[in-house]
């Protein structure tokens, strides 16, 4: 009140923040918002997964722009009452739509002291720049990566990826891209990976300026993994015709059913070949560290390349990716640009470690923390028994379904992901498919359990995938009971199927 009396006595305009004008207000409020925030995870589990928002919901998200201030207690108020209780739902335990992680406390507590110390990670000489240079180095000792490897971390698994194929393209084009562009390449480039990897890599090549033929998808075999044979005549094939393959990427956990290709058999046919060997490992490049379970993805230490999503099985809240490379030189010199406002210096803010030169953004959040805090909590040990854990109920969810005569496996369960569909009365595809959407869509409004659903073998199937830490086998036992029920009360109720939502392909499951 003196400062705006003064500022009328004066002419002087007077100035503004936007912290509280009642610290202490704020305080009181912060600790209700803390105390609800361990509720909400606390009774996850007595929550519905998923549920529609009513009219007048959504129409609060319509609103205009606010031009005037509301006290901050109505204002979380509103974020109580019309976000909290319709999320997505993939922090619930049976959430098994797509493949994410479902977040932990000491994470989200971590994203909340990262936003309050406010730091941008394009790098420099402070605390979280080391911080984050620390992850990485805890993501190379996970795949096995030499301590002189390089990384970064990014928003999620398919901008780590497009890191990684970025400097496949200049390392293997044999010009310099940064400089001379796509265009002067004189061989066009080819990049390898099976009929089951994820879309992002099409958006990479496009994103490249190769295009999308630029990547040559290789039949799988009966697992689902990429044939090697048929990849090694692709490759003569290609280099007959005047192409030069380039890389060639192996798969770490498809999504649609976490078939992992023989990467072991990969790096050694990309030595032979002189290709560069990245791995999508976004599902599972981390069953590195499941005791029970490593076998699985041997042969990711030889990548040139990997991607990796801490945000899925270590659980880190949305969002955090990491690409590693193993050739540091070649990883820097893909992205690095020093202008002179960026220049180091001997001493000072500056000395630093430039951490936007390893990526697209020169402006980064600081991701690593809440990766940090729950490392250090509870140690990758437990994390790699958890992921040993959702292996084991995956595998518990398929006995399960092959001991339920209503109930078929459409694809044998290689990891976490399960792919099955209800049997019921139809005989036609369509019909099929048109039924098991309805029970999928139930499954979700009644708030049972969130599925997902895709084609494998040309045949559209529900889709489990577990990749969940409060996960347990009797929430599996009540999908199964769940899914039976609904699709016998359809059958006996001669309920009219509406049209399947997605075309005859299916839609792909999401990462």
């Amino acid at each position: 009140m003196d400062a705006m009396l003064k500022a009328s006595t004066t002419g002087i305009v007077a100035e503004e923040t936007l912290d509280p004008v009642d610290w202490t207000e704020v305080q009181v409020l912060s600790h209700r918002i803390v105390d609800e925030a361990v509720g909400y995870l606390r009774d996850v589990r007595e929550r519905p997964v998923w549920q529609d928002m009513p009219a007048e919901v959504k129409a609060f998200f319509a609103a205009p722009l606010p031009r005037s201030p509301q006290p901050l207690a109505q204002v979380c108020g509103e974020v109580t009452e019309k976000v909290m209780a319709y999320p997505m739902g993939n922090i619930h335990p049976r959430f098994w739509s797509w493949y994410m992680g479902s977040s932990n406390f000491t994470g989200a507590l971590g994203d909340f002291l990262a936003a309050i110390q406010g730091s941008n990670l394009g790098g420099g000489n402070h605390a979280a720049a080391l911080m984050d240079s620390q992850v990485v180095d805890w993501c190379k000792q996970m795949m096995g990566f030499p301590q002189s490897a390089s990384g970064t971390l990014v928003s999620g698994g398919s901008m780590a990826n497009i890191i990684g194929l970025t400097v496949a393209r200049n390392t293997k084009a044999g010009i310099d891209v940064r400089e001379h562009g796509v265009a002067a390449i004189d061989k066009p480039l080819r990049f390898y990976g099976s009929d089951q990897l994820h879309s992002c890599h099409r958006k990479a090549m496009e994103a490249l300026g190769l295009g999308n033929q630029a990547l040559r998808r290789i039949p799988t075999d009966a697992g689902l993994r990429i044939d090697i044979s048929a990849l090694r005549a692709a490759i003569a094939e290609d280099r007959k015709a005047g192409f030069r393959p380039a890389c060639v990427i192996g798969t770490a956990g498809t999504v649609n059913t976490g078939a992992i290709d023989d990467l072991q058999a990969l790096a050694e046919l990309a030595a032979q070949e002189d290709l560069w060997f990245h791995v999508d490992g976004c599902i599972g490049a981390l069953i590195a560290i499941a005791p029970e379970n490593s076998h699985r993805v041997a042969g990711i230490e030889h990548a040139h390349s990997v991607a990796l999503d801490p945000h899925k099985w270590l659980h880190a809240p949305f969002e955090v990716g990491c690409a590693l490379i193993r050739d540091a030189a070649s990883h820097r010199n893909t992205f690095a640009v020093t202008p002179e406002y960026l220049e180091s210096t001997p001493r000072g803010l500056a000395s630093g470690h430039w951490l936007h030169d390893y990526g697209l953004q020169t402006s980064r959040g600081f991701r690593a923390l809440k990766v940090w805090m729950a490392l250090k909590e509870h140690g990758i040990e437990k994390f790699g028994r958890l992921i040993d854990q959702n292996i084991a109920q995956g595998h518990y969810l398929s006995t399960l379904i092959e001991a339920e005569p209503l109930l078929e496996l459409v694809a044998p369960a290689n990891i976490n992901i399960v792919c099955f569909r209800y049997r019921g009365d139809e005989t036609s595809g369509e019909r099929q498919k048109a039924l098991n959407t309805e029970i999928m869509l139930r499954l979700q409004e009644e708030g049972i359990a969130a599925l997902s659903d895709t084609t494998v073998h040309g045949q559209h199937c529900l889709r489990v995938a577990i990749n969940n830490h409060r996960t347990r086998r009797e929430d599996l036992d009540l999908l199964v009971r769940e899914t039976v029920r609904i699709g016998q009360e359809i059958s006996r109720a001669g309920v009219a199927l509406p049209s399947p939502l997605v075309g005859e392909g299916g839609r792909e499951a999401a990462g």
